[in-house]
């Protein structure tokens, strides 16, 4: 499946729901600030071993909080009107060529 089924999967959620109204570019930057920060305490505390070796159930969460991260920003590159394939392949080249 690409980005773009993505996209649309979340967009038939969206419209079914009635959730258009709050998915500003704000709110769906905040949203995935907030998920970031559910993953984020999922490490929170552990060594650096640790957190490369999580438990099943762990890892489980941690996937889960990865996902949610994603679909928020790609629904905010919909409503910002952003191709998320370009600027990921944008912003890796620019890395490329800074650290390369």
């Amino acid at each position: 499946m690409n980005l773009v089924e993505l996209t649309e999967r979340l967009h038939a959620i969206r419209d079914r729901n009635d959730w258009r109204p709050f998915h500003s570019p704000k709110n769906l930057a905040m949203a995935a600030s907030v998920e970031m920060s559910e993953l984020v305490e999922i490490f929170q505390w552990l060594t650096e071993d640790q957190s490369r070796q999580l438990p099943a159930d762990k890892l489980a969460h941690a996937g889960q909080e990865v996902g949610d991260i994603v679909l928020y920003l790609l629904l905010l590159c919909s409503e910002l009107g952003l191709d998320m394939n370009e600027v990921v392949r944008s912003k890796l080249a620019d890395s490329e060529r800074r650290f390369s």
